[in-house]
């Protein structure tokens, strides 16, 4: 954390004011897609060295180039100079206070909803997740009982698991009915109890399926949950190891899950470095990552949407202010890495990598040809134009990217029981 005594922080606030409203800079001069306005990297530079009076100059110059109503590139930076200036900031102003204010649980879960609907972002890791849990099953289906029984770490809301009720369901009778317990870990009681409720409610449209719900605070300890005889396990880790802050809690994680024996881990993680000791690589990775979602943006609504501009303050920006100032904030901020670090990692622990079975490659080009408006989906080896599909380490991890850059990978691991 930096002090800026001495520094008009009035000043400040009349620039960031004036973002949420005044565009007319925009006409100013183009500027090509995805590429980082003038002053970012500068700023970034300064922040980094301790060097406040240039930042200070530089941020102003940075907030009278960008707009939260103006185009990708320009709503992106937005946020990014938001950071910047919080990471300036001491926690006694009230600046500090307006600039890193969280989003109420309502916003979130909205803004959540939202990006859910219109972008293949969330859909893909999901659908990808579900299939290969479902391929595990079906495996089994002659000694499981018809019991599945998925251990999610990060329940979240709760958003992927209809799909999955709906596939089970497609392959039961009245007679011969799927028995579907979720164990789940969520942020918060309320937050456990909502998802239950919406799961259950969901779950009655099945009559052929039979579902049960346990819902654990994340923090909790963790303690093995009581498994049916000869039930399919299935681990699910969708979004969750970047929530960890530390390679020991990895660590224990990772060992906990192999300790289940699962028929099936489920690894989704966004694509980026964790570099958290450096801030300069953090900065600059994470700028050209969120450049990319808020560009897909584009694909999927219209720059004056209300619900675009919900999901960029809300759950993007939120995550961007996050990301810059994570020693502050450690206990909050995702921290990505690439795929081959996750590989190396599962593989030290006793996992082995399933390579992805056809179908789950084909339902996700379908996804993108469903999910993609403006622009044409592309697969291995086309152009990078719009999102594409692309499997890597020979079949055994599906990435969804935006153009160049890969923004999320799934794969599917299995215990090596020697």
């Amino acid at each position: 954390m930096f002090g800026m005594e001495g520094i008009d922080e009035e000043e400040f606030l009349s620039l960031r004011l004036a973002v949420d409203t005044d565009c007319s800079h925009e006409r100013k001069r183009k500027r090509k897609r995805r590429e980082a306005p003038d002053h970012s990297d500068s700023t970034c530079d300064e922040v980094n060295e301790n060097n406040i009076c240039r930042a200070v100059e530089n941020l102003c110059e940075l907030y009278q180039n960008v707009c939260l109503t103006g185009d990708s590139v320009q709503r992106v930076a937005a946020y990014f100079a938001d950071g910047l200036v919080a990471k300036l900031l001491t926690r006694k102003s009230p600046f500090y206070d307006m600039i890193m204010k969280i989003p109420t649980p309502d916003e979130e879960f909205l803004a959540f909803t939202q990006l859910y609907k219109v972008s293949p972002f969330y859909q893909f890791a999901h659908f990808t997740a579900n299939q290969a849990i479902l391929e595990a099953f079906e495996k089994e289906r002659n000694t499981n009982n018809r019991a599945l029984h998925v251990i999610d770490f990060d329940i979240c809301y709760g958003f992927q698991w209809p799909s999955l009720m709906q596939s089970l369901s497609e392959n039961a009778t009245s007679t011969n009915r799927v028995l579907l317990k979720i164990t789940g870990f969520g942020r918060s009681l309320e937050e456990l109890q909502e998802t239950e409720s919406r799961l259950v409610s969901f779950a009655k449209g099945f009559r052929n399926l039979v579902f049960e719900f346990h819902g654990l605070v994340r923090g909790s300890k963790l303690v093995k949950p009581k498994k049916k005889k000869n039930e399919t396990v299935a681990v699910n880790l969708v979004f969750h190891m970047n929530s960890l802050n530390s390679s020991s809690k990895i660590s224990e994680t990772l060992k906990f899950v192999y300790s289940l024996c699962p028929s099936v881990v489920v690894l989704v993680e966004q694509e980026g470095s964790r570099d958290t000791h450096r801030f300069l690589p953090r900065f600059m990775e994470s700028l050209h990552y969120f450049a990319a979602i808020f560009d897909s943006l584009d694909d999927c609504l219209p720059l004056d949407s209300a619900e675009r501009l919900s999901i960029e303050k809300n759950h993007l920006g939120k995550v961007i202010k996050c990301v810059i100032n994570h020693d502050t904030d450690n206990d909050c901020c995702p921290r990505f890495e690439k795929m081959e670090t996750w590989k190396s990692r599962m593989e030290s622990y006793g996992f082995l990598g399933i390579k992805q079975s056809s179908k789950s490659v084909m339902q996700a080009k379908l996804l993108l040809k469903i999910r993609s408006h403006s622009s044409p989906v592309k697969f291995d080896g086309e152009n990078d134009v719009g999102f594409r599909v692309s499997e890597r380490d020979e079949g055994q991890a599906i990435s969804l990217g935006w153009q160049e850059r890969f923004l999320i990978t799934a794969s599917s691991w299995c215990c090596n029981v020697r």
